[in-house]
């Protein structure tokens, strides 16, 4: 039986609030990936692996109240959060169901357009999702995707090992867990087997200061990071201080900078 323990990351009040960050850094993206999808008002949209809801809400906008959202997760918690919030908004056209994506097969809908964020990269059966989620598409329907490609670019400059450290270790504890942090990697060669069309692979990495808004997304996992290790018996608490005191001191140096994790966005529509 699944649990909320078993989400690597954890579905913590702090997790949310981090992935509300992460989203609102992440929206422009995310945006200008919906719009090369052609997500429209009317359209049937879903949110694989919805999490607290906060793309499904916005793609609840984007559709109206003549289209329909069907936003998919395993975590209640997270499920609670995006209910109470549709309800606060009067988004009617928001639907919300609780499903373990490596158990139970997706709703065959003829959906216009599938949405999915760093969720391939935490299920045990990433292939058999993409199975689904093409039975889960019309003819000519769009799978859009943001996924890891290359986990370990995560880098900060001026450098430091013991961060480095850190980063590797997060890429194991996913893989404990049964998940690939780069399976962005293989998703484009299974939609083309799967009967897709991969119409764009594009690399998203950003240089951010210090200063800047987008350093804010990968700063607020460091200290969730962190923890959620410790929380894992991965880490010592001692060395999640050296990982984290590594990170502002190089957030302090007047020069610094961060590479982020490279992400592939993928558009692919079914034939």
């Amino acid at each position: 039986m699944t649990t909320e323990k078993d989400y690597v990351l954890g579905t913590h009040d702090e997790e949310i609030a981090r992935l509300g960050l992460q989203h609102r850094v992440w929206r422009p993206m995310a945006s200008a990936a919906w719009k090369r999808a052609g997500f429209n008002a009317g359209q049937t949209l879903l949110d694989i692996g919805c999490g607290p809801g906060f793309a499904a809400l916005d793609l609840a906008e984007i559709v109206g109240s003549s289209g329909r959202v069907i936003a998919m997760d395993r975590s209640r918690r997270f499920l609670d959060v995006l209910e109470a919030t549709a309800r606060q908004r009067g988004l009617t056209q928001l639907q919300v169901i609780e499903q373990d994506l490596d158990e139970r097969p997706l709703p065959e809908v003829a959906a216009d357009g599938a949405w999915s964020r760093w969720v391939f990269a935490f299920v045990r059966d990433p292939r058999r999702l993409l199975e689904q989620t093409r039975k889960a598409l019309r003819p000519g329907g769009v799978f859009v995707s943001h996924e890891y490609v290359d986990y370990r670019t995560w880098r900060l400059s001026p450098r430091r090992e013991a961060f480095e450290f850190f980063v590797s270790q997060v890429m194991v504890s996913w893989r404990e867990n049964g998940g690939e942090p780069d399976i962005a990697l293989d998703l484009p060669r299974w939609l083309e087997e799967l009967g897709f069309e991969v119409r764009e692979r594009r690399p998203i990495v950003e240089a951010p200061r210090p200063g800047d808004f987008l350093w804010q997304w990968p700063r607020a996992f460091v200290d969730t990071g962190i923890a959620r290790l410790v929380e894992l018996g991965r880490i010592r608490p001692e060395q999640a201080r050296e990982f984290r005191d590594a990170f502002l001191a190089a957030e302090a140096m007047p020069d610094a900078f961060q590479i982020t994790p490279l992400v592939l966005e993928i558009n692919a529509m079914r034939r």
